[in-house]
This record gives structure tokens, C-alpha cells and sequence, in this order.
């Protein structure tokens, strides 16, 4: 599958990686240029791209840049992604260690991934936005195994919500139907599954045990 992913730190760099190894055509991009991507590129065969061109015929697109940039990614830069692509959201809102207030989120009170559909003009698959990054990498696990860690996945497209499981399966994790991009805040910062490292009925559990109140280290 072709896979282009914006965003090369912690969550983007390990994604690149794991779907390298497993044979996906992955491009790769960061706000600072393909040249900043070439040892990344020679460890993975993964491609570094310009951002505008990352989307670029992909059926998958994986954005995890802090959200203060999401306003500042090229303006159509999922013009040229495949018809139906599926697009992962990975992004959280830390208004106090480095995004700022953002009015969207805090006056209106949409989710976090509602105000980043407003920002790319698509909508998204919430996803690994509560994953320990490490964890892409040391915690894959075959289907059945009984450590096998699973991950909530929220969105309104079932098309592209059921391309992002199959992934996260394929990745040696379980997915978790988490529902729409509106009951996404089940899993934003704060919340009991947001980096829980247990299997299929311990997140559903958690997903039922969240509460829609924003905690306050997580408000601006």
C-alpha cells in the first residue's frame, strides 16, 4: 500500500519504520525538509519528501505534527492522495507544555480531531495519538497473543475507519472501535485508555470510563 506519513519525530519516525519493514511504498516529510530525512530514508527505504508532496497517490495519509502547525501545512496537501484515502490523526492538543490555546477546541468544545478535519479540509481517523512511541516498535504481538496490546480507532468514514484497523493489525496490534470523530474525546489527553498499555476488554473498559470534561492540565 502506499503510504505517505507527515510528521518525522517519535510517533511518524517509528509508524515509517514499522510499515517499511512490512512492505508498504512509504513517503515520508517534516517541516524541514526531505535533506533532514535522508538517514531515516537509508534506515527504512522509506522515501523523503517534501511536505506537498507526501499525500502524493497515497491510500494511507499519517499526520502527527503538533497541532499549533497543523494551520501551517500546505494549503491542499491532500489534493493528490488516491481516491478514498484514509487519513490518521494522530495529533494531540497540549495547550500548556506547547500548542498554546487554541479557540476552536477550547470556546466551542469540538474534539481535538473534529478542529484538525477544519484545519487539513478531510476527515480523519483518530488513532495512535495515545501510543508510547517505543511501543510501535517493542510491542507488536501475533493475533491471539495474550499480551497483545490494543489501540481505540475513532471516525466517521467506516470505509477508511476499517482500512486504519486492518493496519493497526497488521502493525501486531488489536484495533478497538472507539466510534465517531464526535466521541473521540473518549481518547484525547487525560482520559483512562490514553496511553494504556492493556488488550481488547481493558481499553473498551476505559473508553466507558471516560468523561467528556476536559482535565484541567489539558485546558488552555
Amino acid at each position: 500500500m502506499k503510504i505517505g506519513i507527515i510528521g518525522a519525530g517519535n510517533i511518524g519516525g517509528n509508524l515509517t519504520r514499522r510499515l517499511s519493514a512490512l512492505g508498504h511504498d512509504v513517503s515520508v516529510a517534516n517541516s524541514r525538509g526531505p535533506h533532514t530525512l535522508t538517514a531515516l530514508g537509508a534506515e527504512t527505504g522509506a522515501t523523503p519528501v517534501p511536505v506537498e508532496q507526501a499525500a502524493r497517490n497515497a491510500e494511507v495519509v499519517v499526520v502527527t505534527v503538533p497541532m499549533k502547525a497543523l494551520p501551517d501545512l500546505p494549503q491542499g496537501v491532500l489534493d493528490e492522495a488516491a481516491d478514498g484515502v484514509a487519513v490518521i490523526d494522530t495529533c494531540n492538543y497540549y495547550p500548556k507544555e506547547r500548542d498554546g490555546r487554541i479557540p476552536g477546541i477550547e470556546d466551542e468544545g469540538i474534539t481535538e480531531s473534529r478542529w484538525t478535519e477544519r484545519q487539513i479540509g478531510h476527515p480523519v481517523i483518530k488513532a495512535f495519538n495515545g501510543t508510547f512511541a517505543q511501543d510501535i516498535v517493542d510491542r507488536p504481538r501475533p493475533a491471539d497473543a495474550p499480551d497483545r496490546m490494543a489501540l481505540p480507532v475513532a471516525g466517521d468514514d467506516e470505509d477508511a475507519k476499517r482500512v486504519v484497523m486492518e493496519l493497526i493489525d497488521e502493525l501486531g496490534f488489536d484495533p478497538v472501535d472507539a466510534g465517531g470523530i464526535d466521541d473521540s474525546w473518549r481518547q484525547q489527553p487525560g482520559t483512562p485508555v490514553y496511553g494504556l498499555r492493556e488488550g481488547l476488554e481493558q481499553v473498551k473498559q476505559a473508553l466507558t470510563e471516560a468523561t467528556p470534561e476536559r482535565p484541567a492540565e489539558f485546558r488552555g
